[in-house]
């Protein structure tokens, strides 16, 4: 099994013997107990097995026992920690020190021996010293022997748990480039600087003619070729070909192109993440692959100018199941934009689900669509909707076509049925592509995103001089009427997979309408996540140090480090401010 991060649980107590300690060490070592159950039961890894944690030997009372907590920690690949503690404590003499990962503070909110003394002598501690925590306190006052866990502090630990662990899921990781700059889109630029001082990741860069010389010299999985050819045909069905009919591409060389997209599926995938296989072949370095935990592909327009696109690999590589069965997806971004792909794998650390890539491409006003199809939006849609369409790596996942219970979902792969597999294959055709984009050829998936969705949309965004800036917006998918969605949809290259989308609006400005959202969007493309995880992303954001400069999130559910709070009562100026005090968390 991969050894994957674990969450430190650090029980604190009053280490004053002679009654004091002795009192409390029974409560003290039952909330770390506690805690591990809780996150046990409810965070997973990317391969489905329970998020580990690791409880201190003994209760800490002091720098010796403190020390020898950190010892044990150091061999245990620890993510991050959660102090624990029903009472008052030394602060300075207990508090978690180590600097490479985020910490939190659970205080009891008790009367006996509160813990919310220790929390707040301690949080000043951490103030002084500028290294921030996060601050866990329940809003009701608990008995000294009740050892549940408030639904307010279980949100939050497992909030920060989960943060957390992405931190130390990506770190060390690296981002793969295949190619260089598509079409002058700024987000392709990748920046090695951001990559290694914010998220402590590496970069690695590939041509793309590498992916053509594995092709032309067969160096990947034949046998598995094979049966990737076999699921292919069984599995995705050709679309009409929308193209002149002078300028469609020949049956022969539609065949050949199923063939070509089908190993550079094989041979991305290869170069992410390496497979012994091509070790047995002979070839020891191209199997190592390249560490990567996500990826970008140029394609435009080097390479689709005489080649078959990357839709099909994006598309497949994105989702939660190929020829091989259900697995974890791999993230993949089209047109080699980093910052999305970087959005992409925030969304799926936290989430486990597959991801959907999309230019924010068209705000629809409801005047709009009644002046264009007659029909006046209605129920969500009726303030508006954003078209999220765009060829590649829209996991067909995206289809909707999961459920829980009667409602539309993507779920992680472990929960994925074999019958909602077929049916989201079912609900994807693969259009040959359209020429006027891609010379060279290639299929795009062509599907609809059902509505009732909860999803959200984020996207990371750089500004010389300030820096690497996170927006957010919350939303949910909609249906339209058949004949509104297709003159709408027909509008627009019709064979790329479509999500209409309604974010959520408050009374605030910048959120106030739909169009708001469309306006203040920070570039072209937005990463597309299965349910409302804005708030979980805020978290992570501040653990990064990477500022949120939009989002349409409520207040009450924001959790920053309570070192935030000394910048400020205006909770957005004093992200601001934090972050570029603390600065990148790897620098």
């Amino acid at each position: 099994m991969k050894a994957y991060p674990k969450i430190g649980i650090r029980p604190i107590i009053d280490g004053r013997l002679g009654g004091v300690r002795e009192s409390l060490e029974e409560k003290t070592m039952q909330m770390a107990v506690s805690l591990s159950e809780l996150i046990r039961k409810n965070l997973r890894y990317p391969d489905g097995t329970c998020v580990e944690s690791v409880i201190a030997d003994t209760c800490i009372g002091g720098v010796k026992e403190a020390a020898d907590c950190q010892r044990k920690f150091d061999t245990e690949n620890i993510a991050c920690t959660i102090s624990v503690t029903p009472c008052w404590a030394y602060g300075t003499e207990t508090m978690d020190y180590n600097l490479n990962y985020p910490k939190a503070i659970w205080g009891f909110n008790g009367t006996e021996r509160p813990g919310a003394v220790y929390l707040a002598a301690t949080k000043a501690a951490y103030n002084q010293k500028g290294i921030p925590v996060f601050s866990i306190y329940g809003k009701n006052v608990q008995d000294l022997h009740d050892n549940t866990i408030p639904d307010d502090v279980r949100e939050k630990l497992l909030r920060f748990a989960k943060a957390g662990l992405v931190l130390a899921l990506m770190k060390g990781k690296s981002y793969l480039a295949i190619g260089s700059v598509s079409m002058g889109i700024a987000g392709s630029e990748v920046s090695s600087a951001f990559f290694q001082e914010y998220l402590g990741m590496r970069n690695e860069y590939v041509d793309a003619t590498e992916v053509l010389r594995r092709i032309e010299q067969d160096i990947f999985d034949r046998e598995e070729f094979d049966r990737a050819m076999k699921w292919t045909r069984e599995k995705c069905r050709e679309g009409v070909d929308y193209n002149d009919e002078d300028k469609q591409r020949s049956r022969e060389n539609k065949d050949k192109d199923w063939e070509f997209v089908v190993k550079m599926t094989l041979i991305i995938r290869d170069l992410m993440t390496g497979n012994p296989v091509l070790d047995k072949m002979g070839f020891g370095e191209e199997a190592m692959g390249h560490e990567a935990i996500a990826a970008g592909f140029q394609g435009q327009r080097q390479w689709t100018d005489f080649l078959p696109n990357g839709d099909f690999s994006e598309a497949i590589l994105n989702s939660s199941f190929d020829w091989n069965g259900k697995r974890a997806p791999y993230i993949l971004a089209t047109e080699n934009d980093a910052l999305n792909g970087v959005s992409m794998l925030f969304n799926y650390l936290l989430t486990n689900t597959a991801q959907i890539f999309a230019d924010v491409r068209t705000y629809w006003s409801p005047s709009a669509v009644e002046r264009v199809t007659g029909w006046q939006p209605e129920g969500i849609a009726s303030k508006g909707f954003i078209h999220l369409i765009n060829s590649g790596a829209a996991c067909l996942d995206g289809t909707g076509r999961q459920a829980t219970g009667k409602n539309p979902a993507i779920k992680p792969h472990w929960e994925i049925t074999d019958r909602e597999v077929e049916e989201c294959l079912d609900a994807t055709i693969w259009s040959p592509a359209s020429l006027g984009y891609f010379r060279g050829g290639g299929y795009s998936s062509t599907f609809l995103t059902r509505g009732g969705m909860p999803l959200t949309m984020c996207r990371l965004n750089q500004t010389r001089g300030l820096g690497p800036t996170l927006q957010i917006a919350e939303g949910w998918s909609t249906d339209l009427p058949e004949n509104v969605h297709k003159t709408l949809n027909d509008r627009t290259d019709k064979t790329w997979p479509t999500t209409w989308f309604v974010p959520r609006t408050m009374d605030k400005d910048g959120v106030r309408t739909v169009y708001d959202v469309m306006a203040r969007w920070g570039s072209n493309h937005g990463a597309i996540s299965y349910g409302h995880i804005g708030a979980e992303l805020i978290t992570l954001a501040s653990m990064l140090r990477i500022p949120v400069s939009y989002h349409n999130i409520e207040h009450r559910h924001i959790f920053r480090p309570a070192t935030w709070e000394a910048f400020g009562m205006d909770p957005e100026n004093a992200d601001f401010r934090a972050c570029k005090v603390f600065g990148p968390l790897y620098r």
